[in-house]
């Protein structure tokens, strides 16, 4: 059984970091999307950033290109998100999520992955 559990949320002023963790557990993909969604309150789930294991290509939204970073850990089941430059509008509940099947590269470096399995979120908040 596969599980995500997130971690590294919490409060900061706006200008400051936080990084975001997330370790999957009975993984056994070797090829495969992993990333973040975040959800605020009132208003549609948004795609953060997105990573392709193994090539580790990666996607970013535009509100956050130049200010967040996605990487895995050298065990790919380990995935960090650095939040730099944080601004209010950053202010959220952070998801990790991970494709249920591998291959699907192209929806993962477009920025539209089908996840297939989700962690339980993380708190950001950002006050200005």
């Amino acid at each position: 059984q596969v599980q995500l559990v997130e971690s590294g949320g919490g409060s900061v002023q706006a200008g400051g970091s936080l990084r975001l963790s997330c370790v999957a557990s009975g993984y056994t993909y070797s090829n495969y999307c992993m990333g973040w969604f975040r959800q605020a309150p009132g208003k549609e789930r948004e795609g953060v950033a997105f990573i392709y294991s193994g090539e580790r290509s990666t996607y970013y939204a535009d509100s956050v290109k130049g200010r967040f970073t996605i990487s895995q850990g050298n065990a790919k089941n380990t995935l960090f998100l650095q939040m730099n430059n944080l601004k209010a509008e950053d202010t959220a509940m952070y998801y990790c999520g991970a494709d249920r099947y591998s291959g699907h590269r192209y929806a993962c470096v477009i920025g539209r992955p089908d996840f297939g399995f989700w962690g339980q979120g993380t708190q950001v908040t950002v006050s200005s």
